[in-house]
């Protein structure tokens, strides 16, 4: 377990938020890049080596058996999940950010251009959700079934003493591999705002403020399991579709086969429903709760639906290169982030343009691809692929990443570290900064990004991708 950083605890008894929000989960790592980059920091202090990065020339079986004894290292046990304090997850969120008042406040759904999108505008985001992961002792990735039992049992202990939260719980080995049979992935939506939330729009907004609330629009097959508890098999961040996690999929024996898993019968769960927003997607209940608190305290209220990450990814992208070319710079070097390797401070220091990939996955590197081939060109290209520390069919190869690198006109940079042991090493959130502070400053930094500006600037760009702002 990671030591607690003073002042992050909640107080009083129960779990702090830094043992309960997963480590590397989407939530944890943006808050984390955010809150350094409006404190004039970077993220050379985030992540560690995995155990993953000391086996990548090992075996499967062995690489397999050290990740699934670094997760249970941290998973909760099912005792912690009864101890589990949604309200000061939320404080825990909201105390990593500097006390002051703010001229404005992003939160939603977890994306990684978002971080970039706050940090442009100098306002803190906050997610309308969390995730976790529990130990499932004598788990097997091949049984979904007996991943909802499990996760059933645990959720109803969470949701005793949470009530206002909505457990979604994701059973991918495409995108967990053997961790999947280990522990449970347990996606916790808040209802309503949380209390801590409210304080902070009360306490730290300026008079007016404006709040943008993000949702992912991205739907997924769904199964709700009891009051409060839903279950998925699979997930869009996999690169796969819903029809590749059917017992007959080609792709889901080779994602099984790569996980560890056995000759035992793939039987998921039965789902009945129409498809329903995936593990990001915001609570309607959120949604309400975030327009009525508005509305009564006076702040303004936009809304940004993301029907994939390409679309936002590209539209973000889009709007700092006008905005670093108003203040004066070129707009003309791109960084392509992908998962947890990015640092927005260091980002805008140097003056380049951001363009965050969720994974590694083709789809997620087809989108990039895509997108430079309709823009102005860039002289430089650099690229940051994060490897999953597994294999899958869905992952894009490294000529594929290369090939993003090689539309830059002038520098074209695949950084080796990354790219060494692809894709079954695994590189620290700082790596990103390390490849960062090696670039050519590019300071002044620009006047903050005004939000009707980066409002219009989301309709202009992100329209014809289906980005709906409003």
């Amino acid at each position: 377990m990671h030591a607690v950083r003073k002042g992050l605890t909640a107080d009083g008894a129960g779990l702090a938020g830094d043992r309960v929000v997963a480590a590397g989960s989407a939530a944890r790592i943006l808050v984390a890049a955010t809150a350094r980059a409006l404190r004039g920091e970077d993220c050379a202090d985030l992540g560690h080596v995995g155990p993953l990065s000391r086996f990548v020339g090992a075996p499967e079986p062995v690489r397999r058996a050290a990740a699934t004894r670094a997760a249970g290292r941290v998973a909760l046990t099912a005792g912690q999940t009864a101890e589990v304090d949604a309200d000061r997850v939320a404080r825990w969120f909201t105390d990593q950010y500097p006390r002051r008042r703010w001229p404005g406040l992003l939160l939603g759904s977890p994306h990684g251009a978002a971080a970039h999108l706050a940090v442009a505008l100098g306002v803190p985001w906050l997610p309308a959700g969390f995730e976790m992961t529990a130990h499932w002792a004598g788990g097997s990735v091949d049984r979904p079934r007996a991943a909802l039992d499990h996760g059933a049992a645990l959720t109803a202990r969470l949701l005793a003493a949470n009530p206002d939260l909505h457990v979604r719980q994701v059973h991918c080995p495409a995108s967990r591999g053997a961790l999947a049979g280990a522990t449970v992935s347990l996606a916790a939506r808040w209802l309503t705002l949380p209390a801590a939330y409210r304080r902070f729009l009360a306490d730290r907004l300026e008079p007016g403020a404006p709040v943008l609330l993000l949702s992912d629009a991205r739907t997924w097959p769904v199964l709700d399991s009891a009051p409060g508890h839903s279950f998925q098999v699979g997930c869009p961040a996999s690169g796969l579709d819903p029809v590749d996690f059917h017992p007959d999929s080609h792709n889901l024996r080779q994602v099984l086969r790569a996980a560890g898993g056995d000759d035992t019968p793939w039987e998921p769960p039965e789902v009945g429903a129409p498809p329903g927003y995936a593990e990001h997607g915001v609570e309607s209940g959120f949604d309400h709760h975030v327009r009525e608190w508005t509305g009564r305290h006076g702040h303004p209220l936009h809304r940004i639906h993301v029907p994939w990450p390409e679309a936002l990814s590209a539209a973000i992208a889009d709007l700092y290169r006008r905005w670093l070319r108003a203040a004066g710079k070129t707009g003309d070097r791109l960084v392509v982030e992908c998962g947890r390797l990015l640092d927005p401070w260091q980002v805008v220091r140097a003056g380049m343009v951001p363009y965050w990939c969720e994974n590694a996955t083709r789809r997620s590197v087809e989108g990039v691809e895509w997108w430079l081939a309709g823009s102005e060109p860039f002289s430089s290209v650099d690229v940051l692929p994060e490897p999953p520390g597994m294999r899958s069919p869905a992952l894009a190869g490294l000529p594929q990443w290369l090939a993003v690198a090689g539309f830059g006109h002038r520098r074209r940079a695949l950084d080796r570290a990354s790219a060494r042991g692809y894709p079954v090493s695994s590189v620290p959130t700082r790596r990103a900064t390390e490849v960062l502070r090696a670039q050519p400053y590019d300071l002044p930094t620009p006047k903050p990004l005004a939000v009707p500006e980066a409002l219009a600037g989301l309709r202009e760009g992100g329209a014809a991708q289906g980005l709906l702002v409003c």
